[in-house]
């Protein structure tokens, strides 16, 4: 509720300015307003998204890593679920102290990685959930297992900091290019704001910004679409 009272905000915030810095039809003013708050918010989250995601995938082999030390010295793996929840910071902290809650009610532990790992959608924990399903059903020593699938684990996370690194510059292209024509029409404005005075009024200046955007974004989309590499 709060965040669809805040695309409504900006919408209306960003259909006034319309209203007073252009003299467009009111349908499309309501509907570049609608994309401008939907569309800012929708960023906004993604981009808070992206950050927790990637502290989690930073955080899990040292979670991991105290399981094995929780294993090794005679706790059981609910304790070192616990543990984990408690000496790991936020946000990998809360997701555990989830699996941890849910074992003491007495749901099956490898069930609740599974859908944790299913949640947040990472392929490492997905393997910590198969891992922890084959021991409870085979057996074998989950210290040994979890240490071996910790190493793996920071062996993705460095080949994928690798793969990060290299395709950095074309990301950044990507970006610049189109926040470029953006940043030279905010510098134009400043310079000589009556620049585009004669052009305003003309009935296709609005549907040729409109075509402006839908193009630098298709450059975002293709750009991260070729720099998004599977590890």
């Amino acid at each position: 509720k709060q965040l669809i009272m805040i695309m409504g905000g900006l919408s209306v915030v960003a259909f006034f300015g319309l209203t007073i810095g252009t003299t467009t039809e009111f349908l499309i003013r309501v509907l570049i307003s609608a994309g401008i708050g939907i569309g800012a918010v929708y960023f906004w989250i993604a981009a808070k998204a992206k950050k927790r995601m990637s502290m989690i995938e930073e955080q899990l082999p040292d979670a991991v890593e105290l399981m094995v030390r929780s294993l090794r010295v005679g706790h059981p793996f609910t304790n070192a679920i616990s543990i984990v929840s408690k000496e790991i910071q936020d946000p990998l902290a809360s997701e555990f102290g989830v699996i941890a809650d849910e074992a003491a009610y007495g749901r099956d532990i490898g069930e609740a990685l599974k859908d944790m790992a299913e949640r947040l959608d990472m392929q490492d924990l997905r393997f910590l959930a198969v891992a922890v399903t084959i021991q409870q059903q085979s057996g074998g020593n989950l210290a040994e297992i979890l240490a071996g699938l910790a190493k793996v684990i920071r062996a993705r996370f460095r080949l994928f900091r690798r793969v990060s690194a290299i395709t950095a510059e074309a990301k950044w292209s990507g970006k610049f290019l189109s926040a470029f024509p953006i940043g030279a029409l905010i510098l134009i404005n400043l310079g000589d704001p009556n620049y585009y005075d004669e052009v305003m009024t003309h009935r296709l200046f609005v549907p040729g910004c409109i075509a402006v955007g839908l193009f630098l974004g298709a450059n975002l989309l293709v750009m991260r679409k070729l720099t998004d590499i599977k590890v």
